[in-house]
């Protein structure tokens, strides 16, 4: 019985050094873009939407390194549904309608997707992205917070309306 006991501690503590030790300083990323969700609005109206307007800051997946993201940059984007996945995109963005204005960050898309365009208050909404369907919405707690694309956002001022 005791020489069990020492065989079962010696691998948890094996396993846990193991754990403890591996590097997560630079990993790769499949996410095309976090974002801090300001406001959501939704067109032609919310109970069938056909676009979405998502406005707030955005981290996109960096271009020339597949492990690591550009500087967060505010606007927003703006989205069309693919035919045929109608419903999906719909509870997709009632989430982010239920997130917007939270300060929580959201991770969406595909690194390898085309990135969506992202527009300036300036600009007139036209010519949706398609919206990305990929992983759903994968939300951002505490303990993402040291994760560069994540901190960046979440110190990020609130916008001034």
């Amino acid at each position: 019985m005791r020489h069990r006991l020492v065989v079962v501690t010696l691998l948890v503590a094996y396993f846990s050094l193991a754990f403890n030790t591996l590097e997560t300083s630079a990993y790769s990323d499949w996410t095309g873009l976090y974002a801090r969700v300001d406001k959501v609005i939704l067109e032609p109206n919310s109970s069938s939407p056909e676009r979405i307007q998502i406005w707030g800051a955005f981290a996109f997946a960096s271009k020339e390194d597949r492990y690591s993201y550009d500087s967060p940059q505010r606007g927003y984007l703006y989205f069309s549904c693919k035919p045929g996945k109608e419903e999906v995109c719909r509870k997709e963005w009632a989430d982010l309608q239920a997130i917007a204005g939270t300060g929580q960050v959201i991770g969406f898309g595909d690194r390898f997707q085309p990135r969506p365009r992202l527009r300036q208050a300036k600009d007139k909404p036209g010519d949706p992205d398609e919206y990305p369907l990929n992983f759903g919405l994968v939300k951002m707690g505490n303990r993402s917070s040291d994760y560069p694309p994540i901190r960046a956002l979440k110190s990020l001022p609130k916008e001034r309306n």
